[in-house]
């Protein structure tokens, strides 16, 4: 016996969660299939409560600085345990959120392997082995990445962590090695920084965060230096090797040299991979690039009716990305003829102290691009909220089009500019130019204003410089 519907859903992250709520909405029949946890690796792994660890950090750090506000804080610590129960409750209060969800929408929720059996068929295998048949007309592949291992390093719970042992630590780390500077990177050597760990942060690029503008990477670069953390770029690690209480690293810097270092633990943040394996694709004879999965401007693969969404396709692999490309999937299978997404206007936030965000070309791209650029940069010690807040490290910059005014980029370091970087992201969906933002109202006093500053200093018209 096979149970009917008119939607599939495989995986219950972000991306598949917001399908299967909007293509309820649309008045679709829709089942989910989750094999771990509902919310997927973002919600109880993930983005958010790895967001609660880096709150905590930010909390310790204003109380241990408590004197530069006027106050006085002793005998401040962190009880890493407490610190990880907030998180993990965090994260269990969104699942439950997202099961509330599921049953407010009427979607069927199966818990267990998802397997394609072929058009509109699947199998899923739950824990206990037994083993139900769904058909659907369409069916959405939501499942996600998970962390890349390194040919010389494999996660073993206790001295190489991934991401879920370096959020559920069995121990606090006494010297940290990270390997790779991108988000997850970087935000983990913010935390345990500020819990007073030593850490190294390798990077093989020429600078940290190497998606981001080379202004912001320096920047931030600049500001780990100053808060302790030791950041080696043009540098590999050749190989890792653990013993009950140690990982000895092997450091290959720019010029070739190596060194021999010891670390406590060691965190591998060297990429992700597509959960791509065991679930049928091969069956149903589904187009890869890149072990990712080949999806149009309306997320169709090349087999009718199989779609995917968020990290299985190609990057950016961004939450926010994977939710918008749900929406438009499930309109797609309504029949409804939803706008592709526009990945120039996707937002990326890091939210490392400080915070890190963007949108758009880098300086670097929009030149190569073959535009006439114009750039304005506002630095926060320049805004009065910034300074009262104690938060004047970082800068906002900007990147117009010379000829058009079209806003290419926008990037930001600094105080809760993951908060603001929405603004510039409506303008270039918006297609707004430099006179649009250059006549908005921004409120005072905020760390907003500094936005505004920004595009008023690429046209040599900044009030506050």
């Amino acid at each position: 016996m096979s149970i009917s519907y008119d939607l599939i859903v495989l995986g219950s992250g972000p991306g598949g969660y917001v399908a299967a709520i909007r293509a309820a909405q649309l008045g679709l029949t829709v089942a989910i299939v989750e094999r771990e946890a509902l919310g997927g690796i973002c919600l109880n792994w993930g983005c958010i409560p790895a967001k609660a660890l880096l709150r905590s950090a930010e909390i310790l750090h204003y109380m241990r600085n408590a004197d530069a506000f006027g106050l006085a804080a002793s005998g401040v610590s962190a009880d890493l345990d407490a610190v990880v129960s907030r998180s993990r409750r965090v994260a269990d209060q969104l699942s439950r959120g997202v099961a509330f969800l599921m049953k407010k929408h009427k979607v069927a929720v199966h818990m267990g392997t998802g397997r394609l059996l072929g058009a509109g068929r699947m199998a899923v295998t739950a824990g206990d082995g037994v083993e139900t048949e769904l058909v659907a007309r369409d069916i959405i592949v939501a499942t996600g990445a998970r962390a890349r291992e390194l040919p010389f390093a494999r996660f073993d719970g206790q001295r190489i962590w991934s991401y879920r042992e370096a959020m559920t630590p069995p121990e606090k780390p006494s010297r940290l090695l990270i390997i790779g500077s991108g988000a997850i990177g970087v935000e983990f050597a913010s935390f345990y920084a500020d819990l007073g760990v030593e850490v190294v942060i390798v990077e093989m690029a020429d600078r940290i965060v190497p998606v981001e503008d080379t202004d912001i990477s320096a920047h931030l670069a600049k500001v780990f230096e100053k808060r302790g953390i030791s950041v080696h770029t043009k540098s590999s690690v050749e190989t890792l090797i653990t013993d009950a209480n140690s990982v000895r690293a092997t450091l290959r810097d720019g010029d070739g040299s190596t060194t021999e270092e010891v670390f406590s633990h060691a965190i591998l943040a060297a990429g992700v991979l597509p959960n791509i394996e065991g679930i049928g694709l091969e069956t149903l004879g589904v187009a890869m690039e890149r072990d990712h999965i080949v999806t149009d401007g309306q997320c169709r693969t090349s087999v009718d009716g199989v779609w995917a969404i968020g990290d299985v396709t190609a990057p950016p692999w961004l939450a926010h990305k994977a939710m918008h490309e749900a929406v438009i999937a499930a309109e797609a299978i309504a029949g409804e003829r939803p706008l592709p997404i526009v990945v120039e206007n996707i937002p990326a936030c890091t939210f490392c102290r400080p915070q890190v965000a963007s949108v758009g070309l880098t300086e670097t791209a929009a030149r190569a691009a073959g535009h006439d650029v114009r750039v304005g940069r506002f630095p926060l010690i320049g805004n009065g909220k910034a300074i009262a807040l104690g938060e004047p490290e970082g800068f906002v910059k900007t990147i117009f089009d010379g000829a058009t005014g079209q806003l290419l980029g926008a990037h930001m370091i600094g105080a809760e500019v993951t908060e603001l970087i929405s603004g510039y992201s409506i303008g270039k969906t918006g297609a707004l130019v430099a006179e649009d933002l250059i006549d908005t109202v921004f409120p005072h006093p905020t760390i907003s204003e500094a936005m505004h500053e920004a595009v008023l200093a690429a046209y040599d018209r900044t009030l506050h410089l």
